[in-house]
């Protein structure tokens, strides 16, 4: 049950879109480091952290794919043939 509910949950967060999530970054930053024995802190922290967490998946993300893209092979060019064209006047 526990883990059926954390699946929904990381559904859920990994429909939110990183920049639209960045600028919450802050306030939620700001209350985290204002602590008070309430929900409401408690639930500022969890959100910080959903914040920071996407922010980390998509950077290893986008470093796999740089990687992956970086390990195919390179297509080779069309060997460049001499142009017709000459210098007449510089």
């Amino acid at each position: 049950m526990i883990e059926s509910a954390l699946n929904k949950i990381a559904d859920r967060i990994l429909d939110l879109d990183e920049a639209s999530l960045a600028g919450l970054w802050e306030k939620y930053k700001n209350k985290m480091e204002h602590f008070d024995a309430s929900k409401e802190w408690e639930k500022a922290v969890i959100i910080f952290f959903i914040i920071n967490s996407v922010r980390v998946k998509n950077h290893i993300f986008n470093e796999q794919i740089i990687h992956f893209q970086n390990k195919q092979p390179k297509p080779k060019k069309a060997p460049q043939r001499p142009s017709a064209l000459k210098l007449v006047k510089s």
